[in-house]
């Protein structure tokens, strides 16, 4: 309603003004174009039909400026007044569709994005931006009183990212979710990292060139009855020397407690299994034993949690369809965990309970330090952002000589959990 009011008031300026100077003419019309894009609430994004009274306004000005006789040079200025009306309003949808969608502006650019829509790289940022938005905010729903702090950075060598960490809040401890996209020359100690997984990398004078993007989240909470949730999506993609280009993508999310509650790892598992299902009922049973062997403390004899699904250089059937997959299981990562925060998070504990807590934390920071890939890759990267890589770290872990929880104690049933995992769907 409002962009009509201004088209028609844009209307009756310009005829008013046709009887009379050009100069007159001229002015009338940039009020018209200021009224017209000026015609939505203030801040508020310039819709469709503020577009259209700005180009009415414009064409309106066009038909007087024929009858004037001001002929090509003013048509050319008229052009130039449209494309920044247009571009103006443009730039106010950006805006809004980046406070609805993302906790920052993608790191490529949203416009540069929409511009390469159709192509998966531009299609996956997408998602790790809109996964990290939906995770903070459903974290941030359950924590009031505290507020993700958000920071966006740059690698010189080429790309950055979007870091966004809560800490000390009621719930959470320690909650990050990072998103980063990265792209350069892969140092030679990551290609060996990749060679000894099996690619087969043909590097041109010593140099791979690749791109690398992901989410990729940990979440510590206070309380000792609801889990520690870890969860990693991400998309590689290197040039070898003859202009071919191997991709392929990773991921998972898994569930570490301190205490064992059967209905949280069904639900969890179950809830992983689905999204699973959708494309294959293959692949939950083959990335949930992946997890559980991937997750293996070798030192300790155990795995760090109670598992859920990993994978790692999938590139088939097609790019198109794991992608698809990946998607799914991105989804499912807000209905698999919330619920079990929501069920926990006003349990009482006891001091003791919190020191278990405190040392199974310590299992997690020597996984983390010792065998996880993603920590290693990042820290074998030139220009890596170290805060964000070890985000995963807990504020607090606790390390005793030679502790072992007594017989039959909740404690031990968890340990023994770990060190044989279970079947929770069947």
């Amino acid at each position: 309603m409002a962009a009509a009011a201004a088209a028609a008031a844009a209307g009756r300026l310009l005829r008013g003004a046709a009887r009379g100077p050009p100069a007159l003419a001229l002015a009338a019309a940039a009020a018209a174009g200021r009224r017209a894009l000026g015609s939505a609430p203030p801040g508020a994004a310039a819709g469709r039909g503020v577009r259209r009274a700005a180009l009415a306004a414009a064409g309106a000005l066009g038909g007087l400026g024929l009858g004037l006789g001001l002929g090509l040079g003013l048509g050319l200025g008229l052009w130039r007044w449209q494309q920044a009306a247009m571009a103006a309003s443009e730039g106010d949808e950006d805006e809004e569709e980046l406070r609805q969608r993302f906790m920052a502006p993608p790191v490529s650019g949203l416009r540069e994005l929409r511009r390469r829509r159709r192509e998966l790289r531009s299609r996956m940022e997408l998602l790790i931006m809109e996964t990290q938005a939906e995770v903070c905010r459903a974290l941030a729903a359950l924590d009031p009183g505290a507020a993700f702090a958000v920071d966006t950075w740059e690698r010189k060598e080429g790309g950055g990212g979007v870091s966004c960490v809560l800490q000390d809040g009621e719930v959470f401890e320690k909650a990050g979710v990072n998103v980063s996209v990265v792209f350069g020359l892969l140092s030679e100690e990551a290609a060996r990292q990749m060679r000894s997984r099996g690619k087969s990398l043909k590097a041109k004078d010593g140099k791979l060139p690749f791109c690398a993007m992901g989410v990729s989240s940990v979440i510590h909470p206070k309380n000792p009855h609801i889990p520690t949730m870890h969860f990693n999506y991400r998309y590689f993609e290197i040039e070898e020397a003859d202009g071919t280009k191997q991709w392929w993508f990773g991921g998972g999310t898994d569930l570490t407690p301190t205490y064992l509650n059967e209905e949280d790892a069904v639900h969890f598992h179950k809830t992983l299994k689905e999204a699973c299902d959708k494309h294959d009922l293959k692949l939950y049973p083959k990335y949930k034993k992946w997890c559980d062997d991937y997750f293996y403390i070798k030192h300790r004899g155990e795995r760090r949690g109670i598992g859920g699904i990993f994978f790692d250089d999938v590139d088939s059937p097609s790019k198109e369809e794991v992608f698809q997959f990946v998607k799914s299981c991105a989804k499912a990562v807000v209905p698999c965990y919330i619920p079990i925060v929501k069920r926990h998070c006003h349990d009482s504990f006891t001091p003791e309970e919190k020191l278990w807590q405190q040392l199974r934390r310590g299992r997690y920071v020597e996984f983390n330090l010792v065998y996880d890939r993603g920590t290693k890759f990042g820290l074998l990267t030139p220009g890596s952002r170290i805060e964000s890589i070890l985000m995963s770290l807990p504020l607090t872990a606790r390390w005793e000589y030679m502790h072992t929880p007594p017989e039959n104690s909740k404690e031990a049933e968890i340990l023994e959990v770990l060190r044989n995992p279970k079947d929770w769907v069947h």
